[in-house]
């Protein structure tokens, strides 16, 4: 019966080793995870070229953290049922007393998986807070790059607004230049119309007070009148003489 127990007692040592011994490896491949993480993230914060991009995107370093963490979870769940078979077996009665170099080795088992569980937290921890940080900086990155192309938009925008309210008052000022020429020259013509009537007026006048000025003025018209039929059909005659003798 001894021998049997002794049996199954050094059986859940070697699978509590086994499952350390993973856990080991798989701890510091998940810490190297998480440190990488944070080492190609600080480079793309600090330059945006294609020629620095990782060779682990965000996306495949998630999906590796997402299965490492699993793995890692389902070995500390193993081991904590090991431990908790171990310490069963080491509340058989008669066991304590037989060995208390058993409940020391029972015991550097707990604190193996108490280390380890700390460790595997604390890293988790560190890789979602890392990851966190980088999803703000890069939404905060996307913001600014979108205000920079939405004031550039703006700034064009702006610039041909102004130019076409330029434009406008250039528009305006023409023709507010032609308004007041348009309103001068009335104006003069007004005045010049006035002055001809004054002229008129005072003609009629003058012909009204001397009766013979103004028979003189019409004679002079008449003999002007006649002066110019008579020329005119001289230069009629003329002309048709000339026409003649030129097709004759």
């Amino acid at each position: 019966m001894a021998t049997g127990s002794s049996n199954y007692w050094e059986d859940l040592r070697k699978q509590a080793r086994q499952l350390e011994n993973e856990l080991d490896v798989k701890l510091v491949s998940f810490s190297k995870l998480c440190t990488s993480y944070s080492h190609s993230n600080a480079r793309e914060t600090r330059r945006h070229s294609p020629d620095t991009t990782p060779l682990l995107n965000g996306s495949s370093q998630d999906r590796m953290f997402e299965t490492m963490a699993v793995e890692i979870e389902q070995l500390l769940t193993k081991l904590t049922g090991v431990n908790d078979k171990m310490t069963e077996y080491s509340s058989t009665a008669g066991v304590t007393s037989i060995n208390a170099a058993l409940m020391h080795t029972l015991q550097r088992h707990r604190d193996i998986l108490q280390d380890y569980t700390h460790e595997f937290h604390k890293t988790k921890a560190n890789f979602l807070a890392i990851r966190e940080r980088e999803d703000l900086l890069g939404s905060v990155r996307k913001d600014i790059e979108s205000y920079k192309t939405g004031s550039g938009v703006n700034n064009r925008r702006t610039e041909l607004f102004l130019k076409e309210h330029e434009h406008l008052r250039n528009s305006d000022r023409l023709i507010e230049e032609t308004i007041s020429i348009a309103m001068a020259t009335k104006e003069n013509m007004t005045s010049q119309r006035g002055m001809l009537k004054t002229i008129q007026s005072k003609m009629n006048t003058l012909a009204n007070r001397f009766p013979a000025v103004n028979n003189l003025i019409q004679r002079i018209n008449l003999r002007k009148r006649r002066d110019s039929l008579i020329l005119g059909a001289v230069i009629g005659i003329c002309t048709i003489l000339l026409l003649l003798y030129a097709f004759h």
